[in-house]
C-alpha cells in the first residue's frame, strides 16, 4: 500500500498526487499539517507523530510504500522517480 503524507495546497504534494493518479495507483492520504516553508500548523497530532516517527523528519510530501519493505521517500522529484520506477 502507498501512503502519502501531504498537505492540500502544497504544490509539491500536488505533483505527487498527479503522478499517482496518472499511474492509476491506489493510495491513502494523510494530512498531518498545513503547507509552509518552515512547516505549517499541525492539523492532526496523531498523523504528525506518525510522519516524524516513520521518517524522522517533519517534511512533506513523504511517501511510504508498505508493499516494498516500508520504503520511504521525501522530496516530490524523488517520489515521482520512485513511482515511475516501481509502478509505471
Amino acid at each position: 500500500m502507498l501512503e502519502l503524507y501531504q498537505a492540500e495546497g502544497c504544490p509539491h504534494s500536488q505533483d505527487v498526487r498527479e503522478k499517482l493518479t496518472d499511474l492509476g495507483a491506489s493510495y491513502v492520504i494523510h494530512n498531518p499539517r498545513l503547507p509552509g516553508d518552515e512547516g505549517g500548523d499541525v492539523k492532526n497530532e496523531q498523523t504528525h507523530a506518525e510522519l516524524t516517527a516513520i521518517g524522522g523528519e517533519d517534511t512533506i510530501p513523504f511517501l511510504v510504500d508498505t508493499d516494498r519493505r516500508r520504503e520511504t521517500r521525501y522530496d516530490s522529484d524523488d517520489i515521482v522517480a520512485y513511482l515511475e520506477e516501481h509502478y509505471a
